[in-house]
């Protein structure tokens, strides 16, 4: 397996020095993320097929493109892997084809011929598809024995529109897979967010789909701007300092959702990703440091201590955590780097939604606000 990673800036491409002999003519698959306006105002896809004629080409929009250990927000990025024994099969769905999410996902996954699939990429478009449903058709499918991991394309802070493409150009309404076929490929996964938990457990009791009516039979958006004093007047932006974390029935961990917007005459607020009735909620604030110590976690989660370090990890982030760590951002980045011995070339980007399972060998989640990492390896 080899990869390497390019950046295209002012008209030229910039080649990473933390490398492997790639051959661009036979790359078989190439991750490529950049801001929406970049996408769509260049012809990205031309000029990734020329530069790699036979791969495999997805494409998604960001809230910030993970170039290794720097953070960017201008051009965009490629990461070019050329694996020795395994195939790539890539499908595709879009969301208006479907009466929603959940049937999406069932059919992107039905698409593929399950004999040694070994692993699913999904990125998603991130603005029309409900990521809660979109992984539950997926998991109806998979029977939790494919792997699934990926993320919700982004659009900056700006929540207008996102794009994905597959061996054509970004465009909305997208849902994007591609099939790992293989032996030899070992994919490992962590997912964590860092965030410390505050006041008492509440019980949800009254939601439609991903707004929050009721919790404890109480309007929620007066308890949540009870709770965060005289940030509630900075509503609904300061809300991605305080998300909630929400323990499913049936569930031990819970997930983390961000909070999109609020209504106050209805006293309401919509997540990024479902709250249903009977949850368990507890609210939640920024630590800087357990930010990125959390990211480190997720490192140390996708493989065992003993093994050496991946050849490639993608890591996806949500866009809240870029938000609040601002500057800081990079440290998250760099912590993960630390922990693979600064020998494992880091690609990714800034997202709405992050997917991967929370328990190893379940079925994958729809998470926010964590940084959550896939490592590949082939296997001699």
């Amino acid at each position: 397996m080899r990869t390497a990673l390019y950046q295209y800036q002012d008209g030229q491409w910039q080649t990473h020095p933390q490398r492997s002999a790639v051959d661009e003519g036979k790359t078989d698959l190439v991750l490529c993320f950049g801001g929406r306006d970049t996408l769509t105002g260049l012809p990205v896809y031309d000029l990734l097929r020329k530069k790699f004629p036979e791969a495999v080409i997805a494409i998604c929009s960001t809230a910030g493109e993970i170039y290794h250990t720097e953070v960017s927000d201008n051009g965009f990025t490629a990461t070019a892997i050329e694996f020795a024994d395994t195939v790539i099969k890539p499908q595709q769905v879009y969301i208006k084809d479907y009466e929603n999410s959940f049937d999406a996902g069932k059919a992107l996954i039905n698409q593929f011929d399950q004999k040694d699939l070994s692993y699913v990429l999904v990125l998603s478009d991130g603005s029309g598809v409900n990521g809660s449903e979109l992984v539950r058709g997926i998991n109806s499918i998979t029977n939790e024995k494919i792997l699934v991991t990926g993320g919700l394309a982004g659009d900056g802070a700006r929540f207008e529109a996102t794009v994905v493409g597959l061996n054509g150009e970004p465009e909305q309404g997208l849902i994007a897979g591609i099939g790992f076929y293989g032996k030899k490929l070992k994919i490992g996964h962590g997912s964590k967010g860092g965030w410390e938990m505050f006041g008492l457990e509440r019980l949800v009791t009254k939601s439609e789909a991903n707004v929050l009516y009721e919790m404890d039979d109480k309007n929620a958006l007066d308890l949540y701007k009870r709770y965060l004093g005289p940030d509630a007047d900075g509503l609904p932006g300061t809300a991605l300092l305080y998300p909630l974390a929400v323990t499913l029935s049936g569930n031990t961990e819970p997930i983390v959702r961000t909070i999109l917007s609020v209504d106050h005459e209805a006293g309401s607020m919509t997540f990024a990703g479902d709250i249903p009735k009977g949850a368990k909620v507890r609210f939640m604030r920024a630590n800087f440091d357990k930010l990125t110590a959390a990211a480190s976690l997720a490192a140390t989660e996708t493989q065992p201590a003993s093994e050496s370090a991946p050849d490639f990890a993608l890591l996806i982030s949500c866009v809240g955590r870029k938000m609040i760590l601002g500057s800081r951002t990079e440290d998250e980045v760099d912590a993960v780097d630390e922990i693979f011995g600064r020998k494992t070339l880091l690609s990714g980007f800034y997202s709405y939604g992050e997917i991967s399972p929370l328990i190893r060998g379940k079925g994958c989640q729809l998470h926010n606000q964590t940084m959550t990492i896939t490592t590949f390896n082939e296997r001699e």
